[in-house]
């Protein structure tokens, strides 16, 4: 312990770990921008091109299908192995990265907010509208939900990215112990 010269044990174990759970966080917060990223550039585009009764069947469709412990272990891991990273990092002594894991923390957490408050209720609004050949004005439906679900989503798919980011600045910084601290080589 600090001042009576024995040494703490748990901070070797806990210096293993840190590689390892950076790495988990970085690659569950990658799985995730990446889904939002292929969703933004590819998915939504080529779904606007298609008509009101295969765009609401295609995304309730999609809607299901999210709902798959794949997705929902990197969703949730990103936040559990973000925080652990940050908790990690912060207890050894490197300050600077466990900022930019917080940064990324804060920043997924913005994402996941976005994705509550408004993607998952405008997903349950459009299943709630029933089958696209039960539904009356397929248009409005379609109206109501594709404008505001696309423009939460690139706000929640700009702060996954950029806390992909933040972690693999961490990563850099975890990998420099010159640097874990901010300070530049002189």
């Amino acid at each position: 312990m600090a001042g009576t010269g024995e040494v703490d044990q748990r901070i070797p174990a806990r210096g293993k770990l840190a590689g390892p759970v950076l790495w988990l966080a970085t690659a569950s917060v990658g799985v995730v921008a990446g889904v939002f990223y292929a969703f933004a550039i590819s998915v939504m585009p080529g779904l606007a091109k298609t008509d009101d009764k295969s765009f609401i069947d295609s995304m309730q469709n999609i809607n299901r299908s999210i709902e798959n412990g794949a997705f929902g272990s990197a969703f949730l891991g990103s936040f559990i192995f973000t925080g652990a990273a940050a908790i990690i990092e912060n207890r050894m002594g490197r300050r600077a990265a466990a900022r930019w894991i917080l940064a990324s923390l804060l920043l997924y957490v913005v994402s996941v907010a976005i994705t509550m408050g408004i993607n998952i209720p405008l997903n349950q609004k459009l299943e709630a509208a029933g089958a696209p050949s039960s539904i009356a004005d397929l248009a409005a439906v379609r109206a109501a939900f594709e404008a505001p679900w696309n423009s939460a989503h690139m706000a929640r798919t700009v702060a996954c990215v950029l806390a992909l980011g933040c972690l693999g600045r961490a990563l850099w910084l975890h990998g420099r112990p010159d640097r874990a601290d901010g300070l530049l080589p002189r």
